[in-house]
């Protein structure tokens, strides 16, 4: 049996409102491999953060446009996203730290 589909998730648009919606609200970046939020300013290191979910795009003709769209859990219970480029355009900076970060998960959404 095939897992549940979501096809209202074909944008990255849409899939970030359906994050924020399910209360994924911080907005977070990497410096000097601790994942940060825009939104407090708290620091995370890999071994307190939890890759919940995640979704690649690609563009339509560009690989350039590639992007994936992490969906995370901090230890203090932030919820939020962050967003990089995929493949050729992947920051390696964002690349090291999920890496880095043991817990990821893959599910569907429903």
């Amino acid at each position: 049996m095939n897992a549940p589909t979501a096809p209202y998730l074909k944008t990255m648009v849409e899939c970030l409102t359906k994050m924020i919606a399910d209360g994924y609200k911080e907005d977070f970046t990497v410096k000097n491999n601790l994942l940060e939020s825009l939104t407090t300013g708290k620091l995370y290191k890999p071994e307190d953060t939890k890759i919940v979910n995640f979704f690649r795009f690609e563009g339509q003709t560009d690989p350039d446009d590639d992007a994936i769209l992490y969906v995370i859990e901090t230890r203090d219970g932030s919820k939020g996203t962050l967003v990089d480029g995929y493949g050729p355009s992947a920051d390696a900076v964002k690349t090291q730290f999920i890496v880095s970060v043991e817990n990821i998960q893959k599910k569907a959404i429903s």
